[in-house]
């Protein structure tokens, strides 16, 4: 998926997006992060052409799948009846797989969708995007609802799903540790602009966090965002590995979920400010 200058308002003046351009790398996962409010949903729906850009453009390859966060199933269908009502809904459709995947999952195929668990709609939900054999499958908060067992499941799911065929996938997640188990590459929202994006290792590589010295963090080199206490400093900085630092300071790897946190800390910061 490719956009360029995309953005969305609605009303006269409250743009959800604005002038987001991405090219997202093909067959992997893709993690999007943000705060509530800052375009996600947005971005999610002109993805699958769910509504109509603004400005701006997207352009995708194939067929579309989306899972919502609340798995919007018929709950008075048997899981047979989604799969039937999903084979005459969509050219294409693979009968054959999803039956195959339900099996695989232990999913009673006669039992009515109200009656499964919340794991196993989530999972009805994926197979049934699946079975429509996209080539772009957009995620909208899947595990949201999930219990921590059911998450890993449905991950594990779709992470075999990516590996048996050409699939790009583009999840939306506040669950940064998860996403760094499965995503190859990060698209981080802020305020329905794009603050970063990239593949995690190279990101994750040209950071670093810096522990030292209760001092002000103005003119550190690559500085992102700071947290400074009464006995201590921890910077988040644009800093290749390798780099030559400070003697006060000492040098430590970043995890996704520190940088994602930096990054949203910094633009926090600025808006205050």
């Amino acid at each position: 998926m490719r956009t360029h200058g995309l953005g969305k308002r609605y009303g006269r003046g409250t743009w959800a997006l604005r002038d987001c351009t991405l090219d997202l790398p093909d067959h992997g996962i893709i993690g999007l992060v943000g705060a509530n409010g800052a375009g996600k949903t947005t971005l999610l729906h002109l993805a699958i052409g769910l509504i109509k850009p603004t400005e701006g453009t997207v352009t995708r390859q194939g067929a579309v799948g989306f899972v919502a966060q609340d798995h919007p199933l018929y709950k008075g269908f048997t899981v047979a009846d989604m799969v039937r009502f999903g084979a005459a809904m969509n050219p294409g459709f693979d009968s054959a797989d999803a039956g195959k995947r339900l099996r695989e999952l232990g999913i009673p195929v006669d039992r009515k969708v109200g009656k499964l668990s919340g794991g196993q709609q989530a999972q009805v939900a994926l197979t049934l995007a699946l079975a429509k054999r996209p080539g772009l499958l957009v995620l909208d908060e899947p595990v949201a609802s999930l219990d921590p067992l059911a998450r890993r499941d449905f991950m594990r799911t779709l992470v075999d799903a990516v590996a048996e065929r050409e699939l790009t996938v583009l999840l939306s997640s506040h669950g940064v540790a998860e996403l760094e188990r499965v995503c190859d590459h990060l698209v981080l929202l802020d305020r329905g602009r794009v603050v970063l994006a990239g593949d995690i290792d190279d990101l994750l590589a040209g950071h670093r966090l810096l522990s030292g010295p209760a001092v002000p963090a103005e003119g550190v080199e690559g500085l992102v965002s700071a947290t400074v206490g009464a006995r201590n400093s921890n910077l988040l900085v644009r800093q290749p590995e390798g780099t030559a630092m400070h003697p006060r300071w000492e040098s430590h790897p970043v995890s996704l979920e520190e940088l994602v946190l930096g990054y949203m800390q910094a633009t926090r910061t600025t808006r205050k400010g």
